[in-house]
This record gives structure tokens, sequence and C-alpha cells, in this order.
């Protein structure tokens, strides 16, 4: 029962991170791929974050696989625990611990389960135990250091400011306005001086009859009409 209790912990456990891992890897099981990956590892501080993103896609993906097998433990569980250690401290610390709340719940079961994984071994149903290979026990105390403390430098880099962007660098990305060809306005005719202003304000017939509809109302004499050379 010890065998077949390990084997569902690694089906289990191994088959969710590997598709977790391929998420960010792949796109698959709609992921974000390792694009979308690179993003999220650069907002959480991560730079440059092209390698961080293959290490937290390589580390889940490749650790899910190791586990499922039952092969090289505990290399296997070493990578989950390494993401889910970086996924609890950077993306669900200071939450509610459940996952409702956006807590990190899930990250502290599946790095329970790993670390449970690595200190029994993998079981006779695994590929360690169909080819012979044995790590010896003493070798979990560094693999626990050297994750614990991979997490910890992860988390020094991701905490260090990041230098500003240089004036002229933004400067040299935005197009120039001096080269930039300008729209051609159409060109309006001008007028006569002394023309226009007095047609515009010339009141209309209907608005001063409307002032005083009694008065013996003569309409004004046109002023173009005393202008020379206007017919």
């Amino acid at each position: 029962m010890k065998n077949f209790a390990l084997l569902l912990l690694r089906l289990t456990l191994g088959s969710l991170m590997a598709g977790h891992g391929a998420q960010k890897l792949f796109g698959w099981f709609e992921g974000p791929g390792l694009e979308g990956t690179q993003g999220m590892v650069e907002h959480m501080g991560f730079r440059p974050a092209r390698p961080w993103a293959w290490l937290a896609a390589l580390s889940e993906f490749g650790g899910g696989v190791l586990t499922l097998l039952g092969f090289l433990n505990p290399l296997g569980s070493m990578g989950i625990l390494g993401s889910m250690g970086i996924a609890t401290t950077k993306a669900h610390w200071g939450k509610p611990i459940w996952a409702a709340k956006g807590g990190a719940e899930l990250p502290l079961l599946n790095a329970t389960v790993a670390t449970a994984v690595a200190l029994t071994g993998p079981g006779k149903w695994s590929l360690d135990h169909a080819l012979g290979l044995r790590v010896p026990r003493w070798t979990l105390v560094p693999a626990f250091a050297l994750t614990l403390g991979g997490v910890a430098a992860a988390l020094f880099i991701s905490n260090q400011p990041q230098a500003p962007a240089e004036p002229a660098a933004d400067a040299a990305q935005q197009p120039s306005a001096a080269i930039q060809p300008e729209t051609p306005q159409p060109s309006v005719p001008a007028q006569p001086a002394g023309l226009a202003a007095p047609l515009m304000t010339q009141p209309l017939d209907s608005e001063l009859r409307d002032l005083d509809p009694n008065a013996d109302w003569q309409p004004p004499a046109d002023p173009t009409l005393d202008m020379p050379g206007v017919q």
C-alpha cells in the first residue's frame, strides 16, 4: 500500500506540475507561453526576464515530469520546491492563505507533497527502482540547502532597485517632429477691404421689424453701392 500511495502522489503532483510548466513553456492548455511568462517574471522584478522565464518554466515542467516518472529523485522534487517557493513569496505573500483570496494555499500544498516524495523516495513503481538508481540519503541535506539558497538568492535579486531608463534612449525611439511632413492647407481667396464687414454686421430685415412692427421702416441703403468699382 505504501508504494501505491507514493505512486498516487507522484502521478497527481507530477502531472499537474508538468501541465502547469507546459502552460508557461509551450503555451499549452490556454497558457501564456514563454513570452507571457517573460512578462510575468519581469513584473515580479526578475531581470533580464528571458532567462528567468526559462528557469521558471523548466523547473515546473521538468520537476513535474521527473516526479511523475519517479526518475532521479529528489531532483524533480527540488525543482517543484524551488518554483513553489518563488510563487509563494513573490505572488502570494501578504495575502490570506486561501486560494480564493489569492493566497499561497496551492503552492504550499504542492511544496509539501514534493518534500514528502523527496524524503520517502519514489517507491518501487518508479524508474529509479526499475533502473536500480538510488541516491544516497545524505544528499537530501545539500539538495534542500541549495534549493532554499537559490530561492533566497532569487528573492534578493528581484528586490534590487532597477536602474531608470536613459532619457537619450527614449528620445531616440520617438520620431522627430521636424521631419514629419506638413499637411498643406487650402488657400482662401482674400476679400476686398471694407466689403465683408458691412455685409456681416448688417441686421436682417426680419430682426428690425420684430423690434417695432408699427414703425415706418425703410431698408438701409446698400453701402457697397457707394464703393468705386462695385456694381
